[in-house]
Order: C-alpha cells, then sequence, then structure tokens
C-alpha cells in the first residue's frame, strides 16, 4: 500500500522561511513525477509545484514563481519544498501528491496517491 507523509509545516511570521517533506512508502518514486498542491479554507486545491522524476525538470505556479523550490531524493523516496518569503495568502493545507505518470501535470486529477496534509500558517 502505497503511503505518502507530509512533515514541516507549522506556524511562521510574514516573510519568514518552511520546508516541507514528503515521505512516500509501498512504491518507489524514481520514475514518478511528483508534485505539491494546497487548499486554504473555502477554495479548492491549487497546484503549487511539480518535478519530473529525474528532478531534471521542475513547474510552478506562478504565484510561488521565484519563492518556492521543489526538490527529491529518490534514493531516500522523499520530496520537499522549500519555502521561502511566506506571505499570509500561502496559508493552507500542503498536499504531497504522486503521479500517475512520467508527464509532469497540474491537475489533482492526474495524480494517484495523497499524503493527509500539513498546516502552513503564515501570521501577517
Amino acid at each position: 500500500q502505497v503511503q505518502l507523509a507530509e512533515s514541516g509545516g507549522g506556524l511562521v511570521q510574514a516573510g519568514g522561511s518552511l520546508r516541507l517533506s514528503c515521505a512516500v512508502s509501498g512504491r518507489t518514486i524514481s520514475r514518478t513525477v511528483m508534485g505539491w498542491f494546497r487548499q486554504a479554507p473555502g477554495k479548492e486545491r491549487e497546484f503549487v509545484a511539480a518535478i519530473s522524476w529525474s528532478g531534471s525538470r521542475t513547474y510552478y505556479a506562478d504565484s510561488v514563481k521565484g519563492r518556492f523550490t521543489i526538490s527529491r531524493d529518490n534514493a531516500k523516496n522523499m520530496v520537499y519544498l522549500s519555502m521561502n518569503s511566506l506571505k499570509p495568502e500561502d496559508t493552507a493545507v500542503y498536499y504531497c501528491a504522486a503521479g500517475a505518470s512520467s508527464i509532469i501535470a497540474t491537475t489533482p486529477r492526474e495524480y494517484d496517491y495523497w499524503g493527509q496534509g500539513t498546516q502552513v500558517t503564515v501570521s501577517s
């Protein structure tokens, strides 16, 4: 059974940084696109970032480009999201997801497995 577990969320002041981690078990992610999504209260889940299976290609939502960095360690079956210059509008539950194929995707339906999420709260 594939399981994804996010960690690293918390409360941070605007302008601060956090690093989220996603541990994957039950399946190797070495040939899988991995992504991060977020969902704020009352809003739909939205794409944040994705990374190709090799890590050579990354893709970001415009709202986080230049502030967030997605990375992966296939040997450890881990995916990371480094978040800098955080803003109050970044407040959300952040989810890690494993893609259904090796093609980078930005919609939730293109991801097979999801973690339970980790809360990120940015105070002004």
